[in-house]
Formats: structure tokens, sequence, C-alpha cells
């Protein structure tokens, strides 16, 4: 194959995708590291030429709005997708941010609105709300924000979890840099919590032959948490992606572990999609191996499944993402810059076919 230009832009306009990549983690670099890390990866989305990109929170990593920071003062137009979790700050806190980002650097930031987590960092901070009484919280919470960000009238809010009277927000935010709203829709919970609020519903996807048969909520726009390795060859890109994540003992002890002090939905489901995928992980599908692909998810490598696989092959299974109602997709920690335009390569096939029609599905047969 030719030259990979790593600086080539992925356009998603023809069918309305907006795509986003992670940011690195504090915890996985020494501090120097990590920053020159941090920025090298937003200029790299940016030059791909995504809309944002998503910062994690925990316990165990920085502040995801330090994090922002860095991010917006190294690039010009990528959107932080910010992790926020009611139990570490007050609505009138998040809104605050968000209007002073606005303000300060005219750029958009949108949201990812969290109501889990490990049950032990929650539980060391004093919150044991059950699992869906944090949905309903969060949505309290998120419409706090966006009222204070409306910034039309005092805002004054009964709830169960939450009390305002009164309430002002300055600087006010433009319109037209009002944050997205992005929810996990992985529980009942959380879906009617996305239709609450109005946000994208997230999904840890299962192999996409199930959304065939039972497609997502149509009321809904709907994102993916997806990691792609794709090459013009399927054998190479299978070679990438075991040496990228190899298989882990350790890890996989720890994943296990994880799952004992997790109530997340997603996490479950992904673990029981594992036991149910693993006699088909060498089934050939069109000549290929299946590309749907949990092993790093499973070694604790990364928190969503794969897709591995030629460019044809990728594309075509993504495209029926794409087909089945799926608008956004959040991609994984990119490795290098080069990757990206790998991963670009996908999204350009995966974007024509789904724009051509040329998808073949259960759903249009």
């Amino acid at each position: 194959m030719g030259h990979l230009d790593p600086t080539q832009s992925f356009e998603p306009d023809g069918v309305g995708l907006e795509v986003f990549t992670t940011a690195p983690q504090s915890k996985d670099w020494n501090t120097g590291e990590y920053i020159r890390r941090l920025e090298s990866v937003a200029r790299w989305s940016e030059e791909a030429g995504c809309k944002g990109i998503l910062v994690y929170t925990d316990n165990s990593i920085a502040d995801p709005w330090m994090v922002s920071q860095i991010i917006i003062q190294n690039t010009e137009r990528l959107s932080p997708l910010v992790a926020v979790q009611p139990v570490y700050m007050h609505p009138y806190s998040v809104a605050k941010m968000v209007s002073t980002y606005g303000s300060l650097h005219d750029r958009r930031i949108y949201l990812n609105m969290v109501a889990g987590g490990f049950s032990n960092d929650l539980a060391a901070m004093g919150d044991r709300t059950p699992h869906d009484c944090r949905y309903d919280r969060l949505v309290e919470y998120t419409l706090i924000i966006k009222q204070l960000l409306a910034g039309d009238r005092p805002v004054s809010f009964k709830g169960a979890f939450y009390q305002t009277e009164n309430l002002r927000l300055a600087p006010k935010l433009p319109d037209e840099l009002f944050p997205g709203i992005f929810v996990s829709g992985s529980s009942e919970a959380g879906l009617a919590a996305a239709r609450a609020i109005g946000a994208v519903a997230v999904q840890y996807p299962n192999p996409v032959s199930e959304y065939e048969k039972s497609p997502p909520p149509a009321d809904l726009n709907c994102g993916a948490r997806v990691g792609i390795v794709a090459r013009e060859d399927a054998v190479e890109a299978w070679r990438v992606a075991h040496d990228r994540f190899p298989t882990d003992r350790r890890g996989q002890l720890t994943h296990q572990l994880a799952m004992k002090v997790s109530d997340s939905v997603w996490h479950k489901q992904l673990s029981e999609t594992v036991a149910a995928t693993e006699a088909d992980s060498c089934a050939q599908t069109d000549g290929e191996q299946n590309p749907y692909w949990l092993t790093p998810f499973q070694n604790y490598k990364t928190n969503c499944p794969y897709l591995v696989g030629s460019y044809e092959r990728v594309a075509q299974e993504l495209a029926k993402y794409i087909a089945v109602g799926y608008r956004t997709f959040i991609l994984d920690i990119p490795p290098d810059q080069e990757e990206l335009a790998h991963i670009n390569m996908v999204l350009t096939r995966a974007t024509m076919e789904a724009q051509n029609g040329r998808v073949v599905t259960a759903i249009s047969n």
C-alpha cells in the first residue's frame, strides 16, 4: 500500500456522524510524560477531524477540568467531553466551568454525565445511593446545569436531591456554545435519564447482528464506545491488535476484581458478551475472522469492544452500526497519529457505504 498521510481528515457530514477520541489517563504516565502525551493526542484528534475528546474521571486520575484546560490550550477547535460525577461537585460549579470556558476560550464543552463508577470509590466519599436512584439524581443535576446555562432567568429548583432558589449564573454562555450532553445508555435507568435530559445515550455495543434484530431506541440519539484496528490486510490488522493487547493473566484477574466492585450495567453486559462470543472468536465471515473482539476488555486493557480486520471488513461492520441508528462514536485512546489515519480510512469507507445505501442488514432484507 502507498504512503498513509497521518493528517488526513475525516469529514462525516454525509450521514451526520460525530466522532470523538479519548484522552490518555494520568495514572498510565509520570507527570511530565503525561502532559506531553495529552497534548499530542489532542492535536492528533483535531487534525484527524474529530469533534471532541472524552476526558475520564474517577478517584484514581487527574481532575478532568484541569486536563481539559491543557487540551484547549493545545488545540483550536477540539471540544473536551468532560466526564461529570455528581458526588464531586455541585451542579452550579459545572455550569460555571462550562460558561467560563466559553467566555475565556470561545470553546464548546461536551458533558458526559456519570451516574456510576466503582462502588468502592463512591463508598469512600460516603455515597451509597442505589444504582437506579443515582440516575434519578443525575437527571435533577443535569436539568439544573441546563437551566443555568440557558441563562434566561434565575433558577429555582425543588427536587428530591437538589434545591436552588433564584440562582443566577455568570458569565453568560453564548447559545452556540451550549454543551452537548451524553449519558450511559446501557441500562433502562440510563435510557430513561437520556430521554429526560435530552442526552446522547452512549452504549458499549454488542455484536451488530444483535441490533439488526433489535435496534437501539429510535426516539434517542445513540452513540457507541468502540476501538478500531484496521489495515489493508486483515492478517496485519490482527497482528497489530494482538501485539497491542496481548493476553495478560494479571489483567484478567484485575478485570474479575473490577467486576466485583462495579455495579455498572455495561460492565456486566460486556462480560457476559465475552462468554457468549468466545465460541465465535475464530469464525470466518466473508472470508475473514469476525471483527468483533473483546480480548482488550477481558484483559483489563480498555473498557470497550474492538473491531479488527481489513479496512473493507471493518468498514462494513461499522456501516451496519450506522444503519441501525448509531450516529456518535467515541473511539478508544489512540496509540499514535498514524493509527488515527488508519481509522479514518475505515470511517470514510463506512460513511460512504451507509450514505450510498450499500449496507445489507437484517432490517433492510
